[in-house]
């Protein structure tokens, strides 16, 4: 048992393992081979009420707490890491700045849908000269006649083109003065004219999840779409960032638990020398460091999971739980691969679609190297934990 957990997080986690156990390993190494986005395993974790766990029950959700979600994605990410991805990123993407920076008539017309696994919704920040930079947005929104109109083009968006996907939450420029932006974010619907989206193919990880191109040309949307206020875009998705990262570092606990648990049955199972391999120290060794950094690592997140359902400041822990577990997960994967000799280096190992899968988590919702620019800023002026707003 795990101090921030309860009974009914722990009956949460047996049910989504069985799903993933049951339902989603069977497909994950085909889907992962044809670079395929499952709808249908997308809807399954709706209808688990999944997507949008933590959302109240008025808007459609389950209204549980955050770690709820991170305990889904973890095991989740336990099977596949792309199954995991989808859940991670509409929940923490798509449906969070809606939730906690949305109007009521947003929320009401947006997350009830939002929530039933049958659509998903994108976060569009990264661009080609925007990334661990977010104000080198170039997309941009000018009021003409009570509409948006936006031109400029997203990269490597999650949830932007499958079937699925009905939408985007955009950060664009709103006015620009003396070198000097204003930065606002809108939403923007899948069916808005001018607005394409184009899937991403030769993905080395998360193969079956779906990651997009979008370009916008003279898109029109109303004046309402505005998320929050103007000049309020750095704001928004700094704080959806944070949020974002929990549930990457629990894609990073999950495939590091998932990579150790079939090292050790490997192990178990692999004899040389006439006994099982997990009786040479070399190799009890590695699992016991795997299992101890697991443990570690699950600490790290769920207190900083622990600080946002409390209402406070989360953003230092966040940052130190991402980088931590997305680290760890590239050291055990890269164990469990040598654990399995030759074994783990062929397509039908699973560990081999863990290595792959991991490497992604040290670069996304903020490189390694960024995570330590925002920890060392933090420590440097800390001047305690203090109780943060809930919303917006």
């Amino acid at each position: 048992m795990n101090p921030y957990t309860n009974k009914e997080h722990e009956e949460l986690k047996l049910k989504v393992r069985e799903f993933a156990e049951n339902e989603v390993k069977a497909l994950a190494s085909d889907l992962d081979e044809k670079e395929e986005f499952s709808s249908h395993l997308t809807e399954r974790m709706g209808e688990l009420g999944l997507f949008g766990i933590y959302l109240p029950k008025e808007y459609g959700g389950q209204g549980k707490d955050y770690l709820s979600l991170l305990i889904a994605v973890e095991e989740m990410a336990r099977v596949d890491a792309s199954q995991a991805s989808t859940l991670a990123a509409h929940n923490s993407l798509g449906i969070g700045p809606i939730y906690y920076f949305g109007t009521e008539e947003q929320k009401q017309k947006y997350l009830p849908q939002l929530c039933t696994g049958k659509n998903v919704w994108a976060f569009g920040l990264t661009e080609e000269n925007a990334g661990s930079d977010s104000r080198g947005t170039q997309t941009k929104a000018e009021l003409f006649n009570d509409n948006w109109l936006i031109n400029g083009a997203k990269k490597f968006i999650s949830n932007g083109s499958s079937e699925s996907s009905i939408g985007v939450t955009l950060q664009v420029i709103t006015a620009e003065e003396d070198g000097k932006k204003e930065l606002s974010v809108i939403l923007v619907d899948r069916s808005t004219p001018g607005f394409n989206a184009d899937p991403m193919k030769g993905k080395m990880m998360w193969r079956a999840s779906d990651t997009a191109n979008l370009t916008f040309e003279n898109c029109q949307v109303p004046e309402a779409n505005l998320l929050g206020e103007l000049g309020q875009g750095a704001k928004i998705m700094l704080k959806t960032l944070d949020s974002g990262r929990l549930t990457i570092a629990a894609m990073a606990l999950g495939l590091a638990q998932g990579a150790y648990e079939e090292s050790l049955k490997y192990a178990q199972q692999r004899e040389q020398f006439g006994k099982p391999i997990v009786k040479f120290q070399a190799i009890a060794f590695k699992l016991a460091d795997m299992a101890t950094k697991i443990e570690a690592a699950r600490a790290l997140l769920y207190q900083a999971c622990w600080l946002k359902d409390n209402g406070y400041e989360f953003g230092k822990q966040s940052a130190m739980a991402k980088l931590y577990c997305s680290e760890i997960a590239r050291e055990v994967a890269n164990e469990a691969v040598q654990i399995h000799g030759a074994h783990g280096l062929l397509k039908s190992s699973d560990v081999e679609r863990f290595y792959r899968d991991q490497r992604i988590l040290e670069i996304g919702e903020g490189t390694s190297e960024i995570l330590r620019l925002v920890i060392s800023r933090h420590i440097t002026s800390d001047k305690g934990t203090r109780v943060r707003e809930t919303k917006g």
